[in-house]
């Protein structure tokens, strides 16, 4: 049968923005609410994740360039495209990548009515909220206005057929969101529920990151994807950039 697949995908959480640094105060200080001017999709990395994406960059620049991503698609969030940025400006990307694809499906999870509040601001302003995010979990629990895991994977089973449709045997790069990471873990590797949420609770999916599945043959289909590794930062700890995790702007509340 006819390779469906990419021959290979990187998918990789954006470096540490600006938010992060915001949030950290707010939480920190137990304020109720993160002090970020501009909406969630206008957010900037920070120093520190412009660093990051260059570290990461100059690892796929020192791959040659037959083995680089050839495909790059992002999530139109300003983190996302600037931590794309930093890796094609260090040579990250095959020569023949010569545009990017911008991919709404790929977005941050929407929060909704929690947007900037913290888990202090939700109980004092929201405690129903609260209340229903613990009887429902994190997997099916929607704020009002906002989406529930299964809302984020919903789009990604398109985002991916999109990619199986027009990137097979490519070697594709995803960069996006930590609750996108753990939901294309999901729907690649064909979890239930309480496996991919004992992943989250094992830990952050750190900033530049790397999450990798190779093509695999098997026959009577048209393959399947493995992975090889997970949450890898090996590339920021060889380049000296600092290794951060990005608080879950779920597990902040």
């Amino acid at each position: 049968m006819m390779q469906r697949w990419p021959s290979r995908i990187w998918i990789v959480r954006h470096g540490e923005s600006a938010g992060n640094v915001a949030r950290d105060a707010a939480v920190d200080a137990g304020l109720t609410r993160i002090d970020i001017a501009e909406r969630d999709v206008d957010v900037p990395l920070s120093d520190r994740g412009r660093q990051q994406a260059t570290a990461l960059g100059r690892w796929f620049a020192a791959m040659p360039d037959s083995e680089r991503p050839n495909v790059v698609l992002t999530s139109p969030y300003a983190r996302a495209r600037q931590t794309v940025t930093g890796i094609r400006d260090a040579g990250g990307v095959a020569g023949d990548a010569s545009r990017d694809f911008v991919d709404e499906r790929l977005r941050e999870k929407e929060l909704g009515l929690l947007d900037r509040l913290t888990r202090t601001g939700i109980e004092e302003f929201h405690p129903e909220q609260a209340q229903l995010r613990a009887r429902l979990g994190k997997f099916y629990y929607r704020p009002t206005c906002g989406e529930s895991w299964c809302d984020v994977i919903l789009r990604l089973r398109g985002a991916m057929d999109t990619v199986s449709l027009h990137h097979g045997e490519k070697r594709v790069l995803i960069v996006a969101h930590q609750v996108v990471v753990l939901c294309l873990r999901y729907l690649l590797e064909n979890m239930t529920e309480a496996e991919i949420l004992g992943i989250d609770a094992a830990g952050d999916v750190l900033n530049c990151s790397v999450t990798e599945y190779g093509f695999a043959a098997e026959a009577g289909s048209t393959g399947r994807l493995a992975l090889e590794r997970y949450n890898f930062v090996a590339p920021m700890e060889q380049a000296g950039a600092p290794v951060t995790a990005e608080f879950s702007k779920e597990d902040a509340r």
